[in-house]
This record gives C-alpha cells, structure tokens and sequence, in this order.
C-alpha cells in the first residue's frame, strides 16, 4: 500500500542563495533527506539509510509543494516518487533501505 506525505520548500529556503545562484534549486541531498524524513515517520530519528537507486529526473525550485510516496516492505526497504504539485510532473524516483532509531 502507497503512502503519503506533501513536502513545501519555502520561497527562501537555506540552500537556495548558493545552490545555485540566479537559478535556484533544491539540491538531491535536500530532496533524499525529506524523503527519508516521510519515510520514517513525523519525530523518527534515522539511524541509518542507503540509498539502492535514485533519479533526479527534473529540478526542484524553491516555492514547491512536493507529493513524496512511497511503499515499504518487511525488510524496510521502501520504493519511493516524488511529483511536483506545481507541474504535476515526477520530479525524483528510487529506493532506500532505513533504519529508524528505537524510541
């Protein structure tokens, strides 16, 4: 079963001044830690993660809603997509192996 979680980059986000001046974007590492974040859950502290596959197929811009889904299995490893609610578009896709840290 699908789950769900809506990502907002604010208009001002930390990394956009420098990544890349002129042309802003949400860099990779940004988009995998908001990832792993709905992956685990709202106060989930990771304990660990690998990244098995990911495609950065269109570049996020600060101002975005983003639609992050993914699907886990027993053994933890969840594939992931994540759409652009601006442009509708799939904007990344992949798959994580996580480890979330006992409460």
């Amino acid at each position: 079963m699908w789950q769900s979680l809506e990502v907002r980059f604010p208009v001002d986000h930390p990394t956009a001044a420098g990544h890349f001046p002129g042309n802003p974007i949400i860099p990779g590492a940004v988009l995998l830690n908001e990832v792993l974040q709905a992956i685990a859950g709202e106060g989930a502290v990771v304990a660990g993660a690998s990244v098995r596959s990911a495609k950065f197929l269109e570049p996020v811009r600060p101002g975005t809603a983003m639609l992050v889904r993914w699907q886990a299995d027993a053994k933890g490893q969840a594939k992931f997509e994540c759409r652009s609610l601006t442009t509708e578009r799939i904007v990344a896709v992949g798959t994580v192996l996580l480890k979330v840290a006992a409460p």
